[in-house]
């Protein structure tokens, strides 16, 4: 099975660009969401977390996931300790979900492949790009957060630049109509790739 990576920053809209991918019939696997899922249901996950965070990791059963963005923001090894707890578990969920898959390929929707240094898991990684002040007030609308807040999450990923470089395929996800014909011809050319011989 094909596995294309879809990256890209925060406020970029991976998850706009991942939606228009389905309505083509191409499965679509978002890590971050499997995540979050494998953190509040996961035994073994919860009493991990528990012992690196304490207790306040959870709140009645729940992942207490503002603690735990404010205890990782600004602590690279913690958030290393964490990673190293959850992403075996989201990669092993995942390879169960693609099994089940029936279609040309699938998109695999992560934040984080080149910080990480996950490329050699995807056949082709495709990058989502927009402009600066547009991520930043998406995010707001989205999250409620302040710009600054943003800013530092943006500084903490790596920039776009580096990821074009890195990746196969770029959408620039300023307006949809120009996004949608971008992903269009995307598919098409994953699709042609793949019937090679």
């Amino acid at each position: 099975m094909i596995v294309v990576g879809l990256t890209g920053g925060i406020g970029s809209g991976k998850t706009t660009v991942a939606k228009c991918f389905e309505s083509f019939g191409i499965p679509v696997y978002i890590a971050d969401t499997e995540a979050k899922a494998l953190m509040n249901r996961s035994k073994v996950i919860k009493r991990k977390l528990i012992q690196l965070f304490g207790p306040s990791a959870y709140v009645n059963g729940q992942l207490n996931r503002e603690y735990l963005a404010s205890k990782i923001f600004n602590d690279k090894t913690l958030l290393s300790e964490m990673n190293a707890i959850v992403h075996p578990k989201v990669a092993s969920h995942f390879k169960r979900w693609l099994k089940k898959q029936d279609a040309p390929y699938v998109i695999k929707e992560a934040a984080i492949i080149f910080e990480n240094n996950l490329e050699y898991q995807y056949h082709y990684i495709i990058t989502v790009i927009a402009d600066e002040a547009l991520r930043i007030e998406r995010v707001i609308k989205r999250d409620g957060v302040s710009a600054e807040k943003v800013k530092a999450i943006m500084q903490n990923q790596l920039s776009d630049k580096e990821k074009i470089k890195k990746s196969d395929f770029v959408i620039e996800n300023n307006d949809l109509d120009i996004s949608k014909k971008q992903i269009q011809d995307i598919h098409s050319a994953i699709l042609r790739k793949i019937k090679k011989p």
